[in-house]
Parts: structure tokens; sequence; C-alpha cells
């Protein structure tokens, strides 16, 4: 059996997300399509507006036949971590291609930034210096990249795309990247079709705005922002300048953030009174999904590499192809983590139940089955490691 791979977070599943499915299906009709999912809290930080289980619901219902949990350690880092993650995932699950979408559609032009940046040794020096004038990181590699190709890109899928290729260059694997062109503008509010940007469409959540038009059916948007922002403001009170033994809180940030924390009352007024040209909202919002998860350096120090894979759900097409490559995956493949001692995945139990108890969510990580859509098939038919 043949596969397709697509990374995304589905925060929410959007008309975009269900055009992006629909080519990779027509691309390639005889494939099983894998998706890595990125379940509770988002690359940039942000908690899921559904939660893990009723996205993998609408990712089989909507054609992926195999989905598959990429753990905290990778979800809710820098793009090349979250890259290297996802790509060490789909390389032992065997995937020949990687579908994801890109502002400039080039792959050629994206390879060539990629292989700009791990060979070129300028290209370091360049980010760094841009970095001490005040640059963020993508700006400040971007803009190396403009000093080296000629060639600009600061859109995000653009730059996410290129640490796709850059993890399949470096892990030498033989998953082959396409692009498809990407057809709203992720910063975009524009509503003037249906095609309005994940962001977008959080923006009308967050003003209780209708969203009907710009996502299909089955999504189940749960999530309270209020009381996300009250267990934060909570531990960092509760800990104060400790908070510098979490991952990403760096260079004395935990100061500011101590001296703000006070007089703030949302997470946006909080980000607002401490961001700088060097902590970005994103990064700073990602830095405090750290803090309140209790995401510690040593933890991200020892957890660089996937150690299972988890499968979140499967129709009959996703099965078969489990099964027919089980004897070539070196990991143990996981659809009860009943019984199983693996710090990471231990970790992710913590994560999710921390989003759980935001969200007023009862539910029992530790004992939950895959979804399923298989005529009268149980999770029983994939044989674990």
């Amino acid at each position: 059996m043949k596969s397709v791979g697509i990374i995304c977070e589905y925060n929410p599943f959007h008309n975009g997300h269900l055009y992006h499915l629909n080519k990779v299906k027509e691309m390639y009709p005889d494939y099983v399509v894998i998706l890595i999912l990125n379940p509770t809290f988002s690359q940039r930080g942000e908690m899921s507006v559904i939660n893990k289980w009723d996205k993998t619901k609408i990712a089989l219902k909507y054609g992926v036949d195999l989905v598959v949990e990429l753990p905290y350690p990778f979800a809710c880092q820098s793009a090349d971590f979250f890259a290297k993650g996802a790509i060490q995932i789909l390389s032992k699950l065997n995937v020949e291609y990687l579908v994801f979408g890109s502002e400039c559609d080039d792959i050629y032009l994206l390879t060539t930034l990629a292989q700009t940046q791990l060979n070129n040794d300028k290209y370091d020096t360049l980010v760094k210096t841009y970095m001490k004038k005040g640059a963020n990181y993508p700006t400040a590699l971007s803009q190396a990249l403009k000093d080296i190709t000629g060639k600009y890109l600061l859109t995000p899928n653009d730059l996410l795309g290129i640490s796709y290729i850059k993890e399949i260059i470096k892990q030498e694997s033989n998953i082959k990247p396409i692009t498809i062109k990407r057809t709203n503008d992720y910063h975009g509010d524009n509503t003037d079709n249906e095609l309005l940007s994940a962001k977008g469409i959080r923006n009308k959540i967050f003003n209780q705005e209708n969203i009907d038009n710009y996502i299909p059916k089955y999504n189940n948007i749960s999530f309270n922002t209020n009381n996300y922002f009250q267990y934060l403001k909570y531990k960092l009170l509760l800990e104060g300048k400790n908070i510098d033994q979490y991952q990403t809180v760096d260079e004395g940030i935990e100061n500011r953030i101590i001296n703000n924390i006070l007089d703030s009352y949302n997470l946006e007024d909080l980000i607002t009174k401490i961001k700088t040209k060097r902590y970005t909202y994103n990064r700073l919002n990602r830095m405090f999904n750290h803090i309140l998860c209790g995401f510690t350096k040593e933890e991200a120090k020892n957890m660089t590499s996937i150690t299972y894979i988890r499968v979140l759900g499967f129709n009959n097409n996703g099965r078969q192809y489990l099964n027919s490559m089980k004897k070539d995956i070196n990991l143990p493949i996981i659809t009860n983590c009943k019984n199983v001692n693996d710090p990471m995945l231990m970790l992710e139990h913590r994560i999710t139940n921390i989003y759980n108890t935001i969200n007023n969510i009862k539910d029992n990580e530790i004992t939950n089955k895959p979804i399923i859509i298989l005529p009268n098939k149980k999770a029983c038919d994939i044989k674990e490691n």
C-alpha cells in the first residue's frame, strides 16, 4: 500500500483544510492519507478550539485514513522542532509524499532555501547579526536568506515548508515534498468568500461572531480562554522567578513577567506589556504555554526524538496500512495507553489533562482508544507491540 502525508493543527478545521484534503485525495487517489495531528495546544502556543478526539472524528469524516498524534515536545515548539517530530513519524510510517500548503507554491525555491540554511556558512552568522540588531527570528531568517539568494520569504506556510524540507534532508528521508497553492492569507480577515484563515475564524469565535460559512459541518467548538489565563496567572504568582526552569523562558524575561502579571487582566494584556522585537507575540504565547503545562528545560532536553506512534483514529484503509507496515516500524504503535510507561507519553497525558481541566472536559486520557470508522470491526484488530 502507498501513502501520502499531511501535517495539520485543524484549529479549527475550515474550508481551506477541506480544499487541501480534497486536492491531496485528487492527486493521489489510490493512496492512504495519513494525518499528523497537533492535538491540544498549537505550534504557536494557543489552545486548540477543538479537542483532539473531535478533530480526529472530523478528519476521518472528510477522508483521512489514519490519524496520528504529534507529541507535545514537538507540537508546541519552534517550526524546526515541530517539523522534526512530524517528519520522524511520517518517515517511520514509510510515507512517500508530504503535501503542504505554500504561499509561493514553488518547491524548487523552498528546497533551495532549505539547502542554503543547512549548507551555507554565512547563513547562521547573518541570522545572529540581524537578531542583534533587533529583528525577531523569522525576520532575521528571511533577511539572511535574501542576502545569500536574493529571495525573500516571510510567509508562515513557506517558512514552515522550509523547515519540513530541512528535516527531510537532515533525516535522509525518502519523503518527497509537494506543495499546494495556499488559497488564503494566514493573517487575513477578508470575509468576501468562504476561505477565511484559521486565525480569522478564531478571531470571530473570540468575538462571538457566526462562523458557519467558513467551516464544514461537525466542528465542535469548545474552549475557555478565561480559564486559561486564570490558571496561568496562578502558576506565575505561585512560582515567581522560578519559572526560568521552563522551556523557552530565557534571557531574564521572567523578571518582566513577574513585574507585569498583577496589572494584567488577560493573556493579550500581559503579552502586550512585555513583548519586544526579540520576544514576539508568538514566542511569548508559546513560552506561557510551556509555563502553564510545566514543560521544563530538562524535559525538553531529554525528549528530542519520537519514541512511539500513537494512533488517534483510522478507517479500514488505515487499519490495513498499519497492519501491513507493523513489521517494518521499530517504534511501539500505541492504541491503548494503559500500562504504557513512556516519559513522552506520560507528558502527553499531563498536557491533555491540563487542556481538559481548562475546558471542563470530563475525559480519561489513559483509557481512551482510537476512533474507528470500520464496518463491524474493533480496535483490537490492531495488534500492539
